[in-house]
């Protein structure tokens, strides 16, 4: 077989789903840890450690040890006698002991030369599958972990794709037809008019007053503007600058603090209070207090018309208050709750979800998550007993 077409057998095998990645870490864990059993544990480990300790003393003394110098005689005489307490300490029954003593058999002789070493090495490679053996099972252990954490976090992101699918499929049930138009138009004639009617409050009340109103809205839920910096409003609200509506105050932060003499208390408290907070201030409009689209359900939307009337009446007058009426009026409506999950549907579905809506696609999609989604809590419940 080609490499490449081993890769590709290779890739077909490996799995591919959270679950298969999590089975078959544990499948290996297991195969792994009855490798070892086979061999016997307390076996396996003392082998591997008598391994990593004999080549560490071949690898510290390959140098030293080799050579006719009083240094080099030293050296070997550490090596021989480490290696031989090494391999008196291994039971006489060890699996693999025959590596080491075959080792020793290479270094036990009056001078060593490097290649005295690599037939040591040679002799003890043997016991190797005994680190190997500890190895896998330590990897696997830790791939075992991995694929735990890989299943929880799919099994986090099927239930949003699963709530994802049953909202679409809530939304399908709505009449796509319905005249939703009943609910768009005075919606859109209140929030027009508020709008037109907040731009001119804006240009023409005192600063000191629109702030006062934001400060008011604190008491209201449902009407959510933006606070104002702690020292701007303690600049409008205390000082006699704030009698300037908000455009006027934007315009003087621009003009040169001679100039501005003439008009303000202070130039530089000016500049430093509005000049630095013109975005807080340009902000500032009427979209806390329109009404949003779609609408929410009847109930919400009667408490948001409710706490945004007394704001609509100072700022747009009986105009906007009769506006907000007849939206009321149409919480009450029998065929308010068709409307208003038809305008949610039409607002939130792209023309692909209506596709796939249409199709079943939607619905076979979510089977197949709820089914990949039992399976994958299946296999972390035996995984967590196992």
């Amino acid at each position: 077989m080609s490499d490449q077409s081993h890769t590709a057998a290779s890739s077909a095998d490996e799995p591919t789903s959270a679950r298969e990645r999590l089975e078959a870490a544990r499948d290996r864990l297991e195969a792994a840890e009855a490798d070892i059993e086979a061999h016997g544990e307390k076996g396996v480990e003392t082998a591997a450690n008598a391994y990593r300790q004999a080549t560490k003393l071949l690898d510290t003394y390959a140098d030293k040890a080799t050579g006719t110098g009083r240094e080099n005689f030293a050296a070997y005489a550490n090596l021989k006698a480490n290696f031989v307490t090494l391999l008196e300490n291994l039971p006489e029954d060890l699996e693999g002991r025959a590596a080491f003593e075959a080792a020793w058999d290479v270094l036990d002789k009056r001078r060593l030369a490097e290649s005295d070493f690599e037939r040591a090495r040679e002799a003890l490679s043997p016991a190797e599958q005994y680190v190997d053996l500890v190895t896998e099972r330590t990897e696997a252990r830790e791939a075992l972990n991995e694929a735990r954490k890989g299943a929880i976090i799919r099994r986090r992101e099927l239930e949003d794709e699963i709530d994802d699918h049953e909202q679409l499929l809530e939304l399908a049930s709505a009449d796509l037809e319905a005249p939703v138009e009943r609910l768009r138009e005075p919606i859109e004639a209140y929030n027009e008019t508020l709008t037109e009617a907040f731009a001119e409050y804006r240009l023409e009340a005192p600063a000191k007053e629109v702030f006062s109103l934001i400060e008011r809205s604190r008491l209201y839920p449902f009407v959510s503007f933006d606070q104002p910096p702690p020292d701007l409003r303690e600049y409008i609200t205390e000082r006699t600058d704030g009698e300037y509506p908000i455009a006027k105050l934007l315009e003087l932060s621009e003009y040169s603090r001679s100039k501005l003499d003439h008009y303000v208390e202070d130039a530089d408290v000016l500049k430093r209070r509005v000049a630095t907070q013109r975005t807080a201030l340009e902000r500032i409009d009427a979209e806390p207090l329109t009404l949003p689209w779609p609408p929410e359900e009847a109930g919400v939307l009667r408490r948001q018309i409710r706490e945004r009337r007394p704001f609509a009446e100072r700022i747009g007058g009986e105009e906007c208050v009769t506006l907000l009426g007849q939206v009321r009026s149409l919480t009450r409506d029998p065929e308010y709750d068709r409307l208003q999950t038809a305008a949610e549907a039409i607002d939130q579905l792209t023309p692909d979800e209506r596709r796939r809506l249409a199709d079943g696609e939607v619905e076979r999609d979510l089977e197949a998550l709820r089914t990949e989604r039992d399976e994958l809590e299946a296999a972390l419940e035996r995984e967590d007993s196992a």
